[in-house]
């Protein structure tokens, strides 16, 4: 008989920074064509649904009787990612120093399941985690970040059962905050631009991902420096 799986879950965020501004200006284009609004009312109602919400779509299916995955052809997978989002070594390395036979790496994000393995895809990265935890704009009522019912999934797929081994990094304030309440251990990505919130988020505030290491050093490989003074993981 296996042995039960009782390793801690490290959830990360499909961060989408690179692609936020592009998003945005999708998403206003879906209000105006389909909604029959004015630019800037486009905007605000997007600000609001997503504010009220947590995702835009959920307040246009509410409101408006939109066929998500039509929203999720124009939007979404509508993005020219190729080229914008690339393969990226630094965090494929650190992804690689995480030890999977102490933690289990997985992905949690609002987005549907085409766009986030698109991502990971085109980050080079998408072999290295164990499962995705996604918004499935196939399914109603919507279950998302920040929300309850987003978190509990996000266990239950990942098959963990206590919150206090659920460890989470997100660039969102607002699924931070709801995480850290929640009782995981959570890690807040600023971005460089941005200045530190008022009210921290979560017990963690970083903002380089490369800060894990330190942070949680139980979830690393063991690391030397070589010769040419770069951090390689240490022979068994």
């Amino acid at each position: 008989m296996d042995k039960p799986d009782t390793r801690p879950v490290f959830f990360f965020d499909i961060d989408n920074c690179k692609v936020h501004d592009l998003m945005t200006v999708l998403i206003d284009q879906y209000f105006v064509k389909h909604l029959s609004l004015t630019a800037e009312d486009a905007n605000m109602l997007h600000h609001k649904y997503y504010q009220d919400y947590g995702l835009a779509i959920s307040g246009l299916v509410m409101h408006h009787k939109v066929d998500p995955l039509e929203y999720n052809r124009e939007v979404d997978d509508a993005l020219p990612l190729d080229g914008l989002i690339t393969p990226n070594p630094e965090l494929r390395q650190l992804l690689e120093d995480m030890d999977n036979s102490k933690v289990k790496l997985w992905l949690f994000t609002n987005a549907h399941i085409t766009h986030g393995q698109r991502v990971v895809r085109l980050l080079g990265i998408e072999d290295l985690f164990e499962g995705i935890t996604f918004c499935d704009y196939r399914k109603m009522p919507f279950v998302c970040k920040p929300h309850r019912e987003m978190f509990e999934k996000a266990e239950a797929e990942a098959g963990v059962t206590a919150a206090e081994d659920c460890y989470f990094v997100d660039d969102s304030h607002l699924n931070c905050r709801h995480a850290q309440a929640r009782g995981w251990t959570t890690a807040h990505l600023l971005e460089p631009d941005l200045p530190e919130p008022a009210e921290k988020a979560a017990k963690h505030q970083i903002r380089d991902l490369n800060s894990l290491r330190s942070i949680f050093p139980q979830f690393f490989k063991p690391l030397i420096a070589n010769r040419h003074d770069r951090l390689v993981a240490s022979p068994l």
